[in-house]
């Protein structure tokens, strides 16, 4: 199963994610940021506490999370800038 290996918050709500499997690319989640849980992260002083958790997925401090398989399909399927490092 891929992994998250890094992730590094930028501004309008994107991520720079690399993965496991050496994909690495930028992700909008613009539009994920609903309800309870992700519309605190609209605040760009939460969402810069993006971190990589215990089960490789990107994950912030108030307990909301996005699933690695989901990040790596999205990229890799939206993307035409997506690289591979093997």
């Amino acid at each position: 199963m891929v992994r998250v290996a890094s992730v590094r918050p930028l501004e309008n709500s994107q991520l720079a994610v690399q993965f496991s499997d050496g994909t690495e690319g930028i992700i909008s989640i613009q539009d994920r940021l609903w309800g309870p849980v992700f519309e605190p992260l609209r605040d760009p002083a939460i969402f810069a506490q993006a971190f990589v958790d215990d089960f490789g997925a990107v994950a912030w401090p108030n307990g909301a999370d996005l699933a690695p398989d989901a990040l790596h399909r999205t990229l890799c399927n939206a993307s035409p800038t997506v690289q591979q490092t093997h």
